[in-house]
């Protein structure tokens, strides 16, 4: 018997409740009824159904309740709860339980708990306390995954797999140095070519015997930072190992149901766009801070991640909070209307599906204060009731077939803007030793998206090795390490017409984190018609001033940085005012051929507002047009496909122009929208196909189980 799945064509079937394969959006959480008598269970799938609730990740956390001790196994609960799922026509994301490994493990096999860089073995007690190169640990994991599979396997209950839970780890441990030094051979080959990448004669380092080569573990100064960065790269492989593991088991069993796991947005313990293909539903946890003016923008570059690392692949928020978390020192709750723009801010950038941890909240346990969609307080909350609420709009706009007609033409590449984001690159900044600390790769792109952010622009988040071809404009915000393919690629994206922009102290570094030939940004001073010849970090709360005399940049400010240029062939917009770098070009442009494409070099690191500007002018001067310009202050714009969403976040009503855009449901084309505060409204670029048109893209058209799953 096969089975076919709800997340196939890229979007989740709600096939219970809608026989005739009408398309529906994934709405749902973490269950956990491990945690709760048998006798809560059908009150929880009565409320379920009650408001909506069509998926739940089910065992995430249930190792201990499956496997009680080595090999004997007891699943009938979980085979009364899949029936009792199944049967009010509830959908499972049926986890393998590998990131909480019970206590019988560290008793039983201590070598499979993890160790830090100081040599401190953890214990159990909380989760994550495995070592992923441990041959006990992976072992267990393939027996329990196994145990599981077989048996469940064609569930007409399970529609996605999703192993383990937020992986992360890193460990320190014996294994994890005899996984390292494999894993140093595949990449090196011998140890002349290892001492060559790291530049182990400096502090007499070198290593004349594999077994020398350690994880880095503490040391009385600074590490070698290639060391560092290889072990990341070790480290990030060594887990996804791990995940492979598990889903080849499950792949062999059950290969037309999807495999996923969680991300956490920009995490940097994990190279998400190196585990990407091994995914077959990119799903994230996002958990803003309703505190910080700015998350939702950082949410929205969450969602924009997620998006562009699916690469036409179905992406799902997968976990959410719908309140307060219980981790922050103070937890403050996100309203209901909060709540409901989270979600829809998902759903407008792509998503799946709006699902959150978790369904009832927890009365013990490290989690006991993390809002649920069922509070402590119960049902007559406006906690409940805002979850209700949702969940019929959501039911309400996916039985609409103009909504997935608008979401049809969204492809992996439609964007015409591209930020870089290089999991090595972000890595490599984090060494200790670079000339100022106060440069934060993932800061500045988020500062980089922000702008781009509100004007309304589609932006897609790469990795500088991608292809690169038919954006108009491509955003390096500070390119520390630069491969030869991705100098490569930029390049041919410029030459193709491209605007580059290229943020400071960029093109430093190698793959291996050795300092490159100058002159600087290595590869590319040619491109960008300038060189860098010294690098001048600026002290705390000094100003980097740029412009006396009026134009363009006038009165513009930078912080932290300056970069002393050398101009060959570029045109200077700004010129730094004081300071050691003073006379100095500040940002540079340079057109490349006969055609569009052209390369904006920027000295410093702007402030906000200068940064807007600059950026404002490059995106204008490559015709690059949201479908609202110039949206107002507090008004989201996210585009996906033909849909355009505007999301109101807050303060009094406003008027939004729309021009030709025409309203999702009624057709009509208004010319502009007044959206109250927390308000969303659903619009339509003009395409091709009519509004009633059933989808016709493969990732995009409705898909049914096969009646064998039910």
């Amino acid at each position: 018997m096969s089975a076919s799945s709800r997340f196939d064509a890229g979007r989740p079937v709600d096939h219970a409740r809608s026989p005739q394969g009408t398309p529906t959006l994934s709405y749902g959480g973490d269950y956990n009824p491990e945690q709760w008598p048998e006798t809560v269970w059908s009150d929880d799938v009565a409320l379920m159904r009650r408001a909506g609730v069509n998926l739940v990740t089910v065992g995430v956390f249930s190792w201990a309740r499956l496997e009680p001790e080595p090999g004997r196994f007891t699943v009938d609960w979980l085979d009364r709860l899949l029936t009792l799922l199944a049967d009010a026509g509830i959908d499972v994301d049926l986890a393998t339980p590998t990131a909480s490994p019970p206590p019988w493990m560290s008793v039983r096999w201590p070598d499979a708990l993890s160790v830090d860089a100081d040599g401190v073995r953890t214990s159990h007690g909380s989760r994550n306390h495995f070592c992923p190169s441990a041959p006990s640990y992976r072992d267990r994991c393939r027996i329990i995954a196994t145990a599981l599979v077989e048996r469940y396997a064609h569930h007409p209950a399970v529609v996605m797999w999703h192993v383990g839970n937020e992986y992360g780890q890193v460990c320190f441990c014996d294994h994890c140095a005899a996984a390292f030094r494999i894993w140093l051979q595949d990449l090196y080959g011998d140890l002349a070519h290892l001492n060559e990448a790291w530049g182990t004669a400096f502090w007499s380092q070198s290593y004349g015997a594999w077994e020398e080569v350690l994880p880095p573990r503490a040391a009385p100064y600074l590490r070698n930072p290639g060391h560092e960065l290889d072990y990341r790269r070790f480290t990030s492989d060594a887990q996804l190992a791990c995940y492979r593991d598990q889903r080849e088991i499950i792949r062999a069993a059950d290969p037309s149901v999807p495999v996923t796991t969680n991300f956490m947005g920009a995490f940097p313990g994990v190279d998400y766009r190196g585990w990407a293909p091994y995914v077959d539903v990119i799903a994230d946890d996002s958990y803003p801070d309703p505190t910080d003016p700015d998350s939702p923008i950082g949410s929205a570059f969450t969602a924009d991640l997620m998006r562009s690392l699916a690469a036409g692949k179905p992406w799902l928020l997968l976990e959410q909070a719908a309140g307060a978390v219980s981790w922050r020192e103070v937890n403050v709750a996100k309203t209901p209307a909060r709540v409901r723009l989270d979600s829809w801010q998902a759903i407008a950038r792509g998503a799946v599906g709006s699902c959150y941890f978790q369904w009832r909240a927890s009365r013990a346990g490290a989690e006991r204060f993390h809002a649920a969609l069922v509070p402590h307080h119960g049902t007559e909350t406006a906690v409940f009731r805002g979850v209700e609420e949702h969940g019929r709009e959501l039911a309400a706009l996916a039985s609409d077939p103009s909504f997935w007609a608008a979401r049809s033409s969204a492809t992996s590449g439609d964007g015409q803007v591209a930020l870089v984001l290089d999991w090595d690159c972000w890595w490599a900044s984090l060494a200790p030793d670079l000339p100022s600390a106060r440069l934060d790769l993932l800061a500045e792109t988020k500062r980089w998206y922000a702008a781009l952010w509100r004007r309304g622009l589609r932006v897609d988040i790469v990795g500088s090795e991608d292809d690169l071809s038919g954006y108009a404009v491509v955003c390096c915000p500070w390119q520390l390490l630069l491969t030869d393919r991705a100098r490569e690629r930029l390049r041919s994206a410029v030459a193709a017409g491209a605007h580059l922009v290229l943020g400071p102290f960029s093109g430093i570094l190698d793959a291996t984190a050795r300092v490159q030939p100058g002159p600087f940004p290595a590869g590319l001073t040619d491109l960008v018609g300038a060189q860098v010849i010294e690098w001048l970090p600026v002290a705390d709360g000094d100003t980097v001033r740029l412009n006396d005399e009026p134009g363009a940049l006038a009165d513009a400010r930078g912080s932290f940085w300056v970069d002393r240029l050398q101009v060959a062939d570029a045109e200077v917009l700004a010129v730094v005012v004081d300071g050691q770098a003073a006379g100095h070009p500040a940002v540079v442009r340079r057109r490349v051929g006969t055609g569009e494409g052209a390369v904006t070099y920027l000295a410093t690191r702007p402030d906000a507002e200068t940064l807007d500007r600059i950026l404002g002018e490059v995106v204008d001067g490559a015709g690059v047009v949201g479908p609202v310009p110039a949206p107002p202050s507090g008004i989201e714009v996210a585009t996906h496909g033909d849909l355009v969403t505007l999301l109101h976040r807050g303060g009094r009503e406003c008027i939004v122009p729309t021009g030709a855009l025409t309203d999702l449901h009624t057709a009509e084309r208004p010319g502009e929208v007044r959206l109250p505060s927390d308000e969303i409204r659903h619009l339509v670029r003009a395409r091709a196909h009519d509004q009633h048109d059933q989808p016709t893209n493969d990732r995009e058209k409705p898909v049914t189980r096969r009646e064998s799953r039910r």
